[in-house]
């Protein structure tokens, strides 16, 4: 198997570890974690808090498959390159294009939660202009967008430090809600583990930075490794703090969960702080994510699955500025013209497969290649797959259907070369 190839000129290699980790941590802790405690809890019960650990086993096989993958292949693309290069390009083309079909929705998401949080009135305009604003950073340097990042991941965890601290200290916490009861049965816990994995897919933002990186072969896994970490902690102190104030009944007839627990506790002052920290975190998700969705397209167009003009890298600001203005535009109209504010389970069924494609590559590693424990990829896969499947019938079927399509798509650009 070949290295990685540097990529044609133009990207650089501008990020160290504190930024990657960053990027990381602002794609994971962000309207997730306002927004998928609620649905989970729907599913699960009182089971929420074991298919959160669920969720964080399957997260950490594929952020370490992932993080070896990216050490071995650090180019921009993440598991689109590793399935190319260690499965076949059909299993690449699979991935980016689950990757980049259920991202996409993904930010049109976020950025609707944006637009809902601040003007309810006018979320759609809302929600266009910080599509606009935030393609704007993503445009003029990765090195830029890693600075805003660092403001908004600081804002978030501020806030949320600030509700755990008044949720577990008040007088409404009772730690007995959070015993698991017979309401909790395996299959709901399996379908609240995937819709919580959605809040923790954003390592992969880190995966596809790969050629604006420093030292990759270093940094990629420390940043993987210390991103995931970080906000596993987060979302189960979070995840404590609301069943301990909510109960999970409660929690799963909400739909703003923090807001609804400060008010519990006799704290409505913090609502607003509530509401401008969940607008700010989906603008940390939503730069992240058209910071890798763009950069697998970048991927995907050198190798003309997507447009050849994609693949264009601007001379000065060293970033795929023509698939960034391409994503921005895709996700501004589906943010002024669609609600996909549904999107979490469509979204977490195309991740889990780009996962599982993720998981079978590193399987091909060898020692030499720094393979991870055999038995982390194993469980990675099946762990994908299973929570796939777990999902609501809606999300799988419109998942399956978005990689037919896809498929149908790659097989007749191949029928040319085969005549």
């Amino acid at each position: 198997m070949s290295t990685a190839p540097a990529g044609p000129p133009g990207l650089r290699r501008h990020l160290g570890v504190f930024d990657a980790v960053v990027i990381g941590l602002g794609a994971m802790i962000g309207a997730g974690v306002f927004a998928a405690f609620a649905p989970a809890a729907a599913a699960a019960g009182s089971g929420l808090l074991p298919a959160l650990a669920l969720a964080g086993v399957v997260a950490y096989c594929n952020a370490t498959s992932s993080a070896r993958l990216a050490a071995r292949h650090p180019a921009s693309g993440g598991t689109y390159v590793y399935g190319r290069e260690r499965l076949g390009p059909f299993w690449g083309y699979l991935a980016g294009w689950a990757f980049v079909v259920g991202k996409t929705a993904s930010c049109a998401a976020m950025a609707l939660t944006v637009g809902s949080y601040l003007w309810p009135a006018q979320a759609h305009a809302v929600a266009v202009a910080a599509v606009v604003v935030l393609t704007a950073v993503n445009y003029v340097g990765v090195q830029k967008a890693a600075r805003l990042t660092r403001a908004i991941v600081a804002t978030v965890l501020a806030v949320l430090a600030v509700v755990v601290t008044v949720c577990l200290s008040g007088g409404a916490a009772d730690p007995g809600r959070w015993a698991v009861g017979a309401d909790a049965g395996p299959h709901g816990v399996l379908q609240a583990a995937g819709l919580l994995f959605f809040a923790f897919a954003g390592y992969a933002r880190i995966a596809t930075l790969g050629e604006e990186v420093r030292d990759p072969q270093r940094t990629v896994p420390r940043a993987v490794g210390i991103a995931l970490a970080v906000t596993l902690v987060v979302y189960t102190l979070v995840g404590l703090a609301l069943l301990a104030v909510l109960g999970p009944d409660g929690l799963a007839a909400t739909t703003a969960p923090l807001a609804d627990a400060v008010r519990a506790v006799g704290a409505p002052g913090l609502v607003p702080v509530v509401r401008a920290g969940a607008a700010v975190a989906a603008l940390g998700s939503l730069l992240a994510l058209i910071l890798g969705v763009s950069r697998t397209t970048l991927a995907m167009a050198r190798d003309r699955h997507l447009p050849h003009a994609l693949a264009a890298v601007h001379p000065r600001f060293h970033v795929p500025h023509r698939a960034e203005l391409a994503v921005g535009a895709v996700v501004a109209v589906l943010a002024a013209t669609a609600d996909v504010r549904d999107a979490i389970g469509f979204s977490s069924f195309g991740v889990l497969v780009y996962y599982a494609i993720a998981n079978a590559s590193a399987r091909t590693l060898t020692p030499a290649e720094g393979r991870p424990p055999r038995a982390v990829p194993v469980v990675g896969a099946a762990g994908c797959l299973v929570l796939a499947f777990a999902l609501p019938a809606s999300s799988v079927l419109q998942g399956a259907a978005v990689l037919a399509v896809g498929a149908a798509a790659y097989g007749l650009r191949r029928l040319p070369a085969r005549g």
